[in-house]
């Protein structure tokens, strides 16, 4: 490792992380004035608001680093830039296909921390932060339809009504249909428990459909197992984008398992697997930009492009995710479209300045 490369790399480092702290602190600011004024109950003081919203800053963190890297590559290579130290590099042989290494290795270097913060760091501060809300607010996680929440598990569809910060369930309904699938018994539980490996269903009743007629029982408390876990239904207070790939990929093999639609949670899992490549793809961009003459200006105008460019990728990644879920294009394409489109961007700039 020369001691140049370390150097660029430094100087890269440092205003990346400057501006990933300018970034985060500003969005922040946004969520805590739009968590103060959403009309929330006196219990939600504007000190939960501020715990919420530092719980939310791992998950803003992994929306805002390919953008803040974007802008402090272009900071970085502005500054060498005017030094002249950038026209010193090139001068002393320094190629383009060395300088794109570089951008790739240091790129590849943030793109792996920040893809282990959004695997350890955001699942469970996400989790916490809903709780938070949730606990101070309506104290309701899953309440998606008037009817709760659905799942399947084999033959059985279970209605849950309402899902407690705690992982507890309340009035929970299991309807099991045969291979026929025609419906055999319902089995409602006031309440359910986790206790380690099953649930703790309590205050049981079921109703079994037999030919012409139908018997209602009242059953002492009992366990149920299931497939159907906390963890599974964590995903009610994760968004996808923020969950795990761990997580991800369970929840999209229970889906899968019971025959329902994964594709929104199997475009958000490829999204995690080609999220590290954003980092350095936008280092390609930043470099592309250094080979402007230092003596033409233009910095605020090359900060500002990178500013939209880097949110062009954001907003395009989203877009092809959306896209992914309407029309069913195969999921690894659909994540590493936006970022193929822009290395190769960032390529064909890089090799037109360096004919120059």
């Amino acid at each position: 490792m020369s001691i140049l490369f370390r150097y660029v790399a430094f100087e890269i480092l440092v205003a990346s992380a400057l501006a990933i702290l300018a970034l985060t602190g500003m969005f922040s600011f946004f969520d805590f004035i739009h968590e103060i004024s959403g009309g929330s109950p006196p219990s939600y003081t504007p000190m939960l608001a501020t715990l919420f919203v530092a719980l939310n800053i791992p998950g803003r963190l992994n929306e805002l680093i390919p953008v803040a890297v974007l802008v402090g590559g272009l900071v970085a290579w502005n500054r060498l830039a005017l030094s002249s130290e950038f026209s010193v590099m090139r001068t002393g042989g320094l190629s383009a296909q060395r300088l794109a290494v570089w951008m790739l290795g240091v790129g590849l270097l943030i793109g792996v921390l920040a893809l282990l913060l959004s695997e350890y760091v955001t699942p469970p501060a996400e989790r916490a932060a809903q709780q938070l809300k949730l606990r101070a607010t309506s104290g309701v996680v899953a309440r998606e339809f008037k009817t709760g929440v659905w799942a399947k598990d084999a033959g059985t569809f279970i209605n849950i009504r309402e899902m407690l910060p705690d992982a507890s369930l309340l009035d929970v309904r299991l309807y099991a249909f045969d291979d026929q699938f025609r419906l055999r018994s319902v089995l409602r539980a006031e309440s359910a428990v986790w206790r380690g490996g099953h649930w703790d269903l309590r205050r049981v009743t079921q109703t079994r459909l037999g030919e012409g007629h139908t018997q209602t029982l009242r059953l002492a408390d009992q366990a149920w197992v299931s497939s159907v876990t906390p963890e599974l239904l964590s995903v009610l207070m994760v968004s996808p984008q923020r969950m795990s790939m761990a997580t991800l990929y369970s929840y999209v093999h229970h889906l899968k398992q019971n025959h329902q639609d994964a594709q929104r949670y199997v475009v958000a899992f490829w999204s995690k697997v080609t999220y590290p490549l954003a980092a350095p793809v936008m280092l390609l961009l930043a470099l592309a930009f250094a080979y402007r003459p230092p003596r033409v200006g233009g910095a605020g105008g090359r900060l500002l492009l990178g500013i939209l460019l880097g949110l062009g990728f954001h907003l395009s990644n989203r877009l092809f995710s959306q896209f992914a879920q309407l029309l069913d294009w195969p999921a690894p394409l659909s994540a590493s479209a936006p970022t193929l489109v822009f290395a190769l961007a960032a390529g064909l700039a890089i090799w037109k300045m360096e004919r120059r």
